[in-house]
């Protein structure tokens, strides 16, 4: 399904879903980044995983950047909890492309964001970038390693990032961009 594209102020307003595991950095990531004050369902954890943070994001985040005059992004967070999967459909519908925030720091968050990926990979066929949360930067074998295990295309992106720094939001949004970009320049050229 093509993504929709609704005009606002004169521009096209296009829709990106930040999506990954529990405690991943997704709401963090989108509060930095947002020009508007975030809209968060967010609440208290109950259960055994409180001991990594007090809360959880429970339906989404909403956050909007504007690009320019002729592009805003409107950023959807999904909740990382299995229990609230059945939100990522939702949020998925009409997305133009996906960033996969991954958590360098908990090595379990690579299997997690396996069953997320395969998710969203049956959703839509958009571009997506991998983001790589608390991370310094990338070395060729971890890298390899987690192209390996998540069964990426070379052409997936898979960008180091800090989630409370504006420009390392930036950089994974533009990798994002760059990556809808070529595919409609691929599209285009038939291949």
């Amino acid at each position: 399904m093509p993504p929709r594209k609704a005009r606002r102020h004169g521009g096209t307003a296009v829709k990106i879903v930040v999506t990954g595991p529990f405690s991943a950095g997704k709401t963090t990531l989108i509060r930095t980044i947002s020009e508007i004050t975030v809209l968060s369902t967010e609440r208290g954890i109950t259960d055994h995983t409180k001991s990594r943070k007090a809360e959880t994001t429970v339906a989404m985040d909403f956050g909007r950047i504007t690009i320019d005059r002729d592009l805003v992004l409107y950023l959807f967070g999904t909740p990382g909890q299995d229990r609230f999967d059945f939100m990522w459909e939702i949020l998925g519908e009409g997305m133009l492309g996906y960033v996969l925030l991954l958590d360098s720091s908990r090595p379990e968050s690579l299997v997690e964001a396996e069953g997320i990926l395969a998710a969203f990979r049956k959703m839509a066929a958009v571009p997506f970038v991998v983001a790589l949360n608390r991370a310094d930067g990338l070395d060729p074998d971890g890298e390899n390693a987690l192209r390996a295990q998540l069964e990426l295309h070379p052409r997936v992106p898979v960008v180091p990032c800090n989630a409370t720094d504006k420009e390392s939001v930036k950089a994974v949004l533009l990798a994002l961009l760059y990556s809808v970009l070529d595919d409609v320049e691929a599209a285009a050229a038939g291949v």
